[in-house]
């Protein structure tokens, strides 16, 4: 069977800087060698020019053609020639403002049969009522199992292995509830700033951008049930019925704030838009009665880190109670342990019982996961409309309410996470 990948926006960002190189390192291994790549650009411009691979881009043609012209894409179809055996996958490179006409101009030119797949870049939406009117604008013409969308964190290495560390280890499944279990916090900080993205960053902020779907995706894989010897192809359920015993957000319960400097880089005195949260989440499920579910991420603050802390109960002050994920800089799990110093005093000293892939492993990238699994059918890794609307139900009241009160808390670059919380407790 032939795989034939048509990406819009082939000559983007993100084309350049993860999809080709993901793209050649699959090639590199020589398990695709009927993989075609079909790039359909705005411009003329020479496969040759966008990717290094000689053997790859020798299975690269480009369209050039109006993205907005109806007739254009009957002779993409024709360009692409799906064959019987084949399958087509189409990659949408390109702002979510444009997604939704694309995906309907494609599927009036029958590009949209049980051979094709659609994969979707986030964000899924703006706020609950347009992630809505997106899947039903997707929905006129593809069914929702063919419809792939991406949350590359969910193909990170790591965040796979939340699972098997749960399901598989039953010292740890034997305690995953809140008769063991404090408090769960999901963090994503970042040192740079928003980059010189003014027109992105004004159109998401940091709850779009990250908290609905990253942090939320995270969340779910870790208090979600792993039934017994759990297949893979339930992840997707199991994420989803967790999400949907959240309950909504409170607005007293979440701190926004924006770091000083924001509104000149993006030419907006009066910007709203926040670039750090906070949020605190409750579950209604039995296991986790009373723990909190605490959502945080921001930008400009002290420290590149994306982990995931779990803190179980201490039955005295003295004993050590963390698990941590680590999902990036260095992907691994530690836990925290105390220990007997060794000297004579009989005093304790906390150490680190790590788990680190091998310096000699090369893990996969995120892309390289999401491209390999939409080839091969496995959806695990990506997020269902469903889970997408229950998102957005769950942080709507923020939503809402931030859109129409001035944010008031703002941070130095370069300020820690407590800071930030210290001068919203301030406000």
């Amino acid at each position: 069977m032939t795989t034939k990948l048509l990406i819009f926006g082939i000559t983007g960002d993100l084309s350049r800087r993860k999809l080709i190189p993901a793209l050649e390192r699959i090639a590199e291994t020589g398990e695709y060698d009927d993989l075609e790549i079909i790039g359909v650009s705005r411009r003329e411009v020479d496969a040759s020019m966008l990717i290094r691979d000689p053997r790859l881009a020798a299975r690269t043609q480009i369209v050039t053609m109006d993205l907005a012209d109806a007739t254009a894409y009957e002779h993409l179809r024709r360009t692409i020639n799906l064959g019987e055996d084949d399958q087509l996958l189409i990659y949408l490179s390109v702002p979510p403002t444009a997604s939704g006409q694309i995906v309907q101009l494609l599927g009036r030119a029958g590009i949209n049969d049980t051979h094709v797949k659609l994969m979707l870049e986030k964000p899924f939406g703006t706020d609950l009522e347009s992630a809505r009117h997106m899947a039903e604008q997707i929905e006129e013409f593809y069914d929702d199992a063919q419809v792939y969308r991406i949350d590359h964190y969910l193909a990170k290495e790591m965040v796979q292995n939340i699972v098997a560390f749960r399901g598989h280890n039953a010292l740890f499944a034997h305690v995953w509830d809140n008769s063991a279990i404090e408090k769960i916090e999901v963090n994503a900080f970042e040192q740079l700033d928003i980059e010189g993205r003014a027109q992105f960053y004004e159109q998401t902020g940091a709850l779009r951008d990250l908290v609905q779907g990253h942090l939320m995706q995270l969340l779910s894989l870790v208090i979600m049930d792993i039934p017994g010897d759990m297949p893979w192809s339930q992840v997707s359920q199991h994420r989803l019925d967790a999400l949907g015993q959240l309950r909504p957000a409170r607005i007293e319960d979440a701190v926004r704030a924006q770091y000083e400097g924001y509104r000149e880089e993006v030419g907006n005195a009066r910007s709203n838009v926040e670039t750090f949260v906070s949020v605190q989440l409750e579950s209604r499920a039995d296991k986790w009665q009373d723990v909190p579910l605490v959502l945080t991420t921001g930008k400009a603050l002290d420290q590149k880190r994306t982990e995931i802390k779990v803190h179980f109960k201490k039955f005295h002050a003295a004993q050590t109670n963390c698990l941590v994920f680590r999902i990036h800089p260095e992907e691994g799990i530690e836990i925290a342990l105390n220990t007997l110093k060794p000297d004579y005093e009989y005093e304790y000293e906390e150490t680190r019982l790590s788990f680190a892939y091998p310096a000699d492993v090369v893990l996969p990238d995120a892309y390289e996961q999401v491209i390999v699994d939409a080839i091969r059918g496995h959806k695990h890794i990506f997020t269902s409309n469903a889970e997408v609307i229950r998102s957005w139900e769950v942080l709507q009241p923020l939503v809402e309410f931030w859109q129409s009160h001035a944010l008031d808390v703002n941070y130095q670059k370069g300020a820690t996470v407590e800071q930030v919380l210290e001068r919203a407790k301030g406000q």
